[in-house]
């Protein structure tokens, strides 16, 4: 036999419900501030408010315990309410939500049922003007406390609830979408100012890749023309020597300027390569480490590409200008989807005022472009961190 729900003691109860409603400004602690007045009528372990937040998606907030479904938006198919809220029933009222089909269906959000040992259950509509925004559920440990008539009490509380917390909600919904707003403004000027960047920063490397060539390999070329056709012989292994390095040298400006080998070795293979050339004979302890499964060659080839270059500009400050011993690249997978790159060195730290800004510039553009979050720490040497979300 069920157990008898107590009476409530006081005919004011939904009186002060509405005094106390008045005096909030959002759900939570409003839901909080009338807690007692709900037990009063229907005594729970557990009650939320579960309102739909956008088309397919609802927002729970709790009293009690606090739970999953308050941490995260729900998918309304997943949601144990789900045949209240898509008009199979009108009410749900369970003697043991544990062993209900209808709470612990497959692919279920119905976790904190178990962990909680929420048995009896029973869910009513919310409606403004007639039209659903939500449900109210209330949950006790104890099976079959809850009755017919509490489904009558449980939907005058919910009558009462509903236009306050519908206004709440619409307000919180505009706030939201002010915020999001301002937020994707600030991006696009983000974007528009690191397009503005990138652009002059790949025209002073192209200005660089130019000097290099005049000043370098057009050097070397023009000294090797004059010893080929001088009058005096040059050993053939002199010659060889010289054109070996003019070669290596040309290489590099090329790997600079394309890089080749991530495109056909991959990202940890490139990366691990140009560390072991920006080294080059010094005595650096160098480590790559991937740890996400790939994560990098799952990119769109545009973000792998500026990820790549981030990660060299980073090994590059690290190997001229830190005197590292040691110098670390991680690649750790950052759920759900995501990858976080470290490039870490144990050097002298960033001073406090570098000579040469235009490298830690191109890192910040090139994140802000790719919309990763960038860290740039400098204690006990320097690390560069970049997180990037995982990409639909």
């Amino acid at each position: 036999m069920p157990q008898a729900l107590p009476t409530p003691q006081s005919g004011d109860v939904f009186l002060r419900i509405s005094a106390h409603l008045a005096e909030r400004t959002d759900i939570a602690s409003a839901l909080a501030a009338v807690a007692d007045e709900i037990a009063e009528v229907i005594p729970f372990t557990h009650a939320d408010l579960c309102l739909i937040d956008r088309p397919g998606w609802l927002a729970s907030y709790e009293v009690g315990i606090r739970t999953r479904w308050s941490r995260a938006r729900t998918r309304l198919d997943a949601a144990p309410i789900r045949d209240l809220l898509t008009g199979k029933c009108e009410f749900m009222l369970c003697h043991d939500a544990m062993t209900d089909p209808r709470q612990t269906f497959p692919g279920a959000c119905s976790e904190p049922i178990f962990n909680h040992k929420l048995r009896s259950r029973v869910h009513v509509l919310m409606k403004v003007m007639g039209q659903p925004i939500g449900t109210l559920n209330i949950s006790h440990a104890t099976p079959g406390l809850y009755t017919p008539e509490t489904v009558t009490r449980a939907q005058h509380i919910a009558d009462v609830l509903s236009p306050y917390f519908h206004a709440l909600h619409t307000a919180e919904l505009a706030q939201r979408a002010t915020r999001v707003g301002h937020e994707a403004r600030a991006r696009e000027e983000g974007l528009r100012q690191g397009a503005l960047e990138l652009t002059q920063a790949l025209e002073q490397q192209q200005q660089r890749i130019g000097m290099d060539l005049h000043d370098q390999t057009l050097a070397d070329l023009t000294r090797l023309l004059r010893d080929v056709t001088s009058e005096a012989a040059v050993p053939p292994n002199d010659l060889a020597q010289r054109i070996t390095e003019t070669i290596g040298d040309l290489r590099r400006i090329i790997d600079t300027a394309v890089p080749t080998l991530l495109e056909l070795f991959g990202f940890a293979h490139a990366v691990r390569v140009h560390l072991e050339r920006a080294v080059g004979s010094a005595p650096i302890r160098i480590e790559v480490t991937d740890d996400s499964d790939g994560a990098p060659e799952r990119l769109d080839p545009t973000v792998r590409t500026a990820l790549f270059r981030i990660t060299q500009e980073a090994i590059n400050n690290a190997a001229r200008h830190s005197g590292a011993r040691r110098i670390e690249v991680r690649i750790d997978p950052a759920p759900p989807g995501g990858l976080v790159l470290t490039v870490r060195d144990d050097g002298c730290g960033i001073p406090a005022e570098p000579p040469r800004q235009s490298g830690l510039t191109n890192i910040r553009t090139r994140a802000r472009l790719i919309s990763a979050r960038l860290d740039i720490a400098s204690a006990g040497g320097t690390t560069v961190r970049v997180a990037l979300e995982g990409q639909p």
